[in-house]
């Protein structure tokens, strides 16, 4: 039996097929992943994202910790509850985790993923030598994701009117505390919506509220094609830590300027940035039918190989679609390998699909 969300029971009664994500007995789907994924597409729907790993970090050398641990600079969040997307890398710039971080009044809040917690906070109180600083884990918390084109609307209408006002006023990449609550203008799928974290007591009961207001919840398969269409990495697949910033479509999150600041990893991505060789993560969409997976072997002829780090059938496009990481002259054109034959795929931007538009 792996851990549990406080809204476990709700998801049996919801009739959820549960699977093992990360150690966490997770919801797969309701019955549809496809309707959910169309559902997020079209509408809104809500994602209990309870397992994420909430981290609080104040003191008097905040500021200047958090400037050492990640590859973006904090000092860029001028305003409290603007919020940054950014990695923790280790010496050789490999990606320990990818999170984000938002300004708040007492500090810093950070939402990092499930599955590394545990490297993650080992690896966070390690670096806090010489600091003046606390970094404290919230495990007290839950957190849904209310995800969608209506996802502001619909939730506004059933919360106090001063968390209301907050989520109508929320600016994209944007997070701040209403009551005991926390809300964020963020998300995974490439839609607006919201991600709100609330005493992990008060979370069966918003469930239950938003489902009662036709907010379906959606489970973690529509969740990974809603991701992989708006070309988002998936920590362990696209990237980890073997894998930099660099060579995952991720160069924007490291901040180069101020030259002095001297984050971990800084020297290795120097290194990597000066050569022209290094590895690219590209989108690809086969043109026929079959399902690109993980792993599956790219070639570009003339070029060299590749990979695919994920891949999956797209409902919004009805072809598969992939994240690969291939060689840096790789033109518009490349070859996948499915069960023993070579099918031509297009090289693409990362980013199928943002806000229900289709880009490639």
């Amino acid at each position: 039996m792996g851990q549990r969300t406080p809204l476990y029971d709700q998801h049996l009664a919801l009739g959820a097929k549960m699977v093992d994500f990360g150690g966490w007995d997770m919801p797969l789907h309701y019955g549809s992943q496809v309707e959910e994924h169309h559902q997020v597409r079209r509408d809104c729907g809500v994602f209990d994202v309870s397992h994420m790993t909430v981290v609080d970090v104040a003191g008097p050398d905040a500021t200047a910790y958090l400037q050492r641990l990640l590859a973006n600079d904090v000092s860029r969040l001028v305003q409290v509850g603007k919020a940054l997307y950014t990695a923790m890398l280790n010496e050789r710039g490999g990606v320990v985790d990818d999170l984000i971080v938002y300004l708040t009044e007492w500090g810093y809040r950070l939402v990092v993923n499930a599955s590394t917690r545990d490297k993650d906070i080992a690896w966070m109180q390690a670096l806090t030598e010489g600091f003046t600083v606390e970094v404290k884990e919230r495990p007290e918390l839950a957190m849904l994701a209310i995800q969608g084109p209506h996802a502001r609307a619909k939730t506004a209408e059933l919360v106090d009117q001063g968390r209301a006002a907050l989520i109508q006023e929320l600016k994209p990449f944007n997070g701040r505390a209403a009551g005991d609550w926390f809300i964020g203008r963020t998300g995974y799928t490439g839609e607006d919506g919201l991600e709100i974290i609330l005493p992990a007591e008060q979370a069966p009961d918003f469930l239950s509220e938003l489902v009662g207001a036709g907010i379906p919840p959606i489970g973690l398969g529509a969740r990974d094609t809603l991701r992989l269409e708006a070309g988002l990495n998936l920590y362990g697949q696209d990237m980890n830590e073997d894998v930099s910033p660099l060579q995952a479509n991720m160069g924007w999150t490291v901040a180069w300027d101020p030259a002095e600041r001297d984050f971990v990893g800084r020297t290795a991505l120097e290194a990597q940035k000066a050569q022209s060789d290094l590895p690219k993560l590209v989108g690809l969409v086969l043109e026929e039918r079959g399902v690109l997976r993980a792993h599956q072997p790219v070639r570009v002829n003339g070029v060299g190989d590749g990979e695919i780090t994920s891949g999956s059938f797209s409902p919004t496009l009805g072809k598969a679609i992939a994240l690969a990481r291939v060689p840096a002259s790789t033109g518009d054109r490349a070859e996948v390998e499915i069960r023993g034959k070579w099918y031509p795929v297009r090289v693409v931007q990362p980013t199928f699909v943002r806000h229900g538009k289709v880009l490639v």
